[in-house]
This record gives structure tokens, sequence and C-alpha cells, in this order.
């Protein structure tokens, strides 16, 4: 069981962390070519994706929980169907979002606080990048199936691509040509779209007996849109909203204490993100594994009996819970020499707020809220996921304001980790209860506890 938790989370994880080093290397590019409006521009640009882009990622959760139970069922006509229901809201998500473009970043500038030329250098950046929606939300949509199929090799092996062609292309079209800073968001269009053509090579050489099915079953599968995947999506869209209640109320409340405050508190988030992205691996393996055991549940070949799910819920916290001990001592022991590495000179900045111990117990705080939420995915238990984060994001705002009037910017931090252990216990409560739901029947004792 082990060997199966490792071989599906190393990859994401090996994929996860090329991230950030992409981010580095376009703040890099822009901050050798530009100048600071425009390298706040492309901040800004980004930051309009991730709203846009953050209210799609029911696109990769619900299609690999869904897409898993198939394939433990060993019925490929659905994972076909999933993979092809899937592509059809990534598609019409990506035409209405090229629709409301030219709206949709009027209106957001009109609300973001900046220079006139920072503005332009964003609409500029956010006009080219948006003509990547179509590979980027069909990438969603194909990595959720693959983690469904209990791949996560080929997801691994599209994000370094286009990770890796990200770099060279932005460097190439920002340094090399007169594009300048817009350069680096031609060079976003091209990577995401290579991606997609990596990943559709994948499908006609790894999975090309689904195309055998698909060319019988096309039809069948377009007219039989499954109800459950509307509810399901439909729950995740809302946990996502939820999401950015969270997100974005930590970077916009820290901001009202000033620029010191928000560097600080920011900095934080940047060494959690990190920290995320670890974790997020054993997620993935989460919703891979328990969706594949539940599908063989329900068509018999498992015992709903068996303690075989609580086994795997248990080796899942146990080796989230090894990461989030392990980043616990890194933090301790190099947490401020990780600050100075990101921000160098920001002794003063640090001085803020002692940031020591929000950093040194956030992994444990929050390791069990991402792996749960695997677990819940692969469960496709998506009213559950959605309450548990609507009942977070409550217990963020509540907390912040009964405590901005005394703790100052601390009562960020404490918002932040009231949210963290809402979703703890509220998703460790209720769990025995949603395998009952799920299952239609209760498991063993002491399976889920």
């Amino acid at each position: 069981m082990n060997k199966q938790i490792l071989k599906l989370a190393f990859p994401s994880i090996l994929a996860n962390i090329t991230i950030p080093i992409v981010g580095l290397v376009d703040m890099a590019i822009a901050g050798h070519i530009a100048d600071a409006a425009a390298i706040g521009g492309i901040a800004i640009g980004t930051m309009l994706f991730d709203l846009l882009y953050w209210n799609f990622g029911f696109l990769r959760v619900g299609t690999s929980g869904m897409t898993a139970q198939a394939y433990g069922r060993g019925d490929m006509v659905e994972c076909a169907g999933q993979l092809t229901h899937a592509l059809e809201i990534a598609l019409g998500g990506a035409f209405l979002i090229l629709l409301i473009q030219w709206g949709f970043v009027s209106l957001a500038l009109d609300f973001v606080p900046c220079s006139d030329q920072a503005a332009e250098a964003a609409r500029q950046y956010f006009l080219v990048r948006v003509w990547a929606a179509p590979a980027t939300l069909s990438m969603f949509a194909l990595k959720g199936w693959f983690i469904g199929m209990q791949d996560t090799i080929s997801p691994m092996i599209c994000d370094i691509i286009i990770n890796v062609v990200n770099v060279i292309a932005s460097y190439g079209l920002a340094v090399m040509t007169p594009l300048g800073v817009v350069g680096v968001a031609y060079g976003t269009v091209i990577a995401q779209f290579t991606g997609l053509l990596a990943a559709s090579v994948i499908l006609l050489t790894k999975y090309r007996a689904f195309f055998r099915i698909l060319d019988t079953t096309l039809y069948d599968l377009l007219r039989s849109f499954d109800k459950r995947i509307f509810v399901m999506n439909r729950d995740l869209f809302i946990r996502s909203l939820c999401f950015m209640v969270i997100y974005i109320g930590y970077t916009s409340l820290s901001s009202r204490y000033g620029d010191e405050a928000l560097a600080a508190s920011s900095l934080v988030m940047k060494l959690f993100m990190l920290f995320s992205y670890f974790i997020d691996g054993f997620a993935y393996a989460g919703e891979a594994l328990i969706g594949k055991t539940f599908g063989r549940i329900q068509i018999g070949l498992m015992d709903a009996q068996n303690r075989e799910i609580g086994r795997l819920v248990w080796r899942l916290m146990l080796w989230c819970g090894v990461v989030a001990v392990g980043f616990t001592l890194v933090f301790l022991l190099w947490g401020t020499d990780l600050m100075h590495l990101l921000w160098p000179g920001s002794e003063q900045t640090l001085m803020y707020f002692d940031y020591r111990p929000w950093l040194i117990a956030m992994p444990l705080l929050a390791a069990p809220a991402f792996m749960w939420d695997g677990i819940y995915v692969g469960a496709t238990a998506g009213k559950d996921i959605r309450n548990g984060m609507i009942i977070s994001a409550i217990a963020f705002v509540i907390t912040y304001v009964l405590l901005q009037s005394t703790c100052g910017i601390l009562a960020v931090m404490f918002a932040y980790f009231a949210h963290l252990i809402a979703r703890d216990i509220y998703l460790t409560l209720l769990w025995r209860r949603t395998y009952v739901r799920q299952i239609g029947q209760p498991p063993l004792e002491g399976v889920g506890k």
C-alpha cells in the first residue's frame, strides 16, 4: 500500500515543485528588461488569471474522483465518458472566458489600485495570455482524468514540458524580440498549447484503446450527461469560491496594515505554499486510490465491511503527517534563513510581527485538511467538501471580525488558522457518515477513525 501511495504521490510532487521556479523566472525576466510598472502589471495580470482559473479548479478535482471510481469498477466506457464530458466543460468555459475577456479586464482593473502604466501593462499581458484558456482548461480536465486513471506520470510529464517551454519561450520572446514584457505572456500561451499537444500524444499512444470506445459510443456519451457530474462540479465550484474568499481575503486584509505587514504575511504564505506543493502529491494519491477502492466496493469486488478503506485512510494520513513534521522541523531550524533567501535584507519587515510560531504550526494544522480533501474527492462527496469550505470561510471571517480591533495584523493570521482548524474538525468528524452514505452500508468498527 505504501508503494502505491508513493508511486502516485512522487510524480505529482516533482511536477508541483517546478511551478514556483517558473514564477521566479518570469519575474526575473521582467526585472531585467522592464521598469517597476511593467513588473507590477505582470503581477496584476497573473492575479486576474488566478481569479478566473481558480473557479475552474473543479474540472481537475471532479474529474479525478469520478474517473477513479469508474476505473475501480472496470467501466472503461464511463472512464471515456468522464474525459469527454470534462473536455466539453473545459472548452465551454474557455469560450466564455474569451467572450468576456475585454469586459472582465476593464472591470477588474477598475477595482485594483495601481498606476496607469501598470494597468496598461496588465491589460496587454491579460489580452495576450487569455488565448491560452482553451489549452489551460483542457489541461485541468486531462490532469484530473490521468490521476483518476491511477496515472500521475503523465500529468508530471505535461507539467514539466509546460514549465520548461514557458521559461525558454518567455525568455526568448521577452529578451530577444521587440515584444518586451508582453513576450512573457506569449511564452505562456505557447507553453500551454505545447502541454496540450503532449497530453494529446499521451492519449493517442498510452490510451489509444479509448479512442476505439469513443468511435463507437461518442454519440451516446454526449447524450448521457450524468447528473452526478453536474452536482459534483457545482459543489466544487462553490468550494472554489470559498477558497477565494479566504486566500484573497488573507492578502487584502493584510494590506490594510501597511506594506511591511503585507510583505511579512506574504512571505509566510509563500513558504506555506512550498509545503502545499508536497502535500498535494499525497492528496492526489488519495483521490486516485480512494476512488478506485470505492469503485471496487460498488461492484462487489470488495466488501463494504472490509478494512481496506480504513487502512488506506490511515496510511495516507501517516504520510501527510510525515511531510508535515518534516516541514515543521525545516521551518523551525531554517525558517529565518528561508525568509531571507526569499527577500534579502528583509530584517526590518520580518520584525513587524513574530512570524515563526505561525510558520512552524501551519504544516501540522494544514496537512489533515489537505489530505481529507483528497480522500473526500475520491469518495465523490462533493456536498461534504462544499459544506466544509463554507464553514471554514465563515470561521475565517468571524475570527477576523472579532479580533481585528485588538490584534491588528495577527487577526489575519488567527483567521487563517481558524479556517484550517474548522476544516480539520469538520471533515474528520464527518468521514464515517460520509462513508456510510457513499457506500450505502456502514464500515467495520474503526474504519476511518
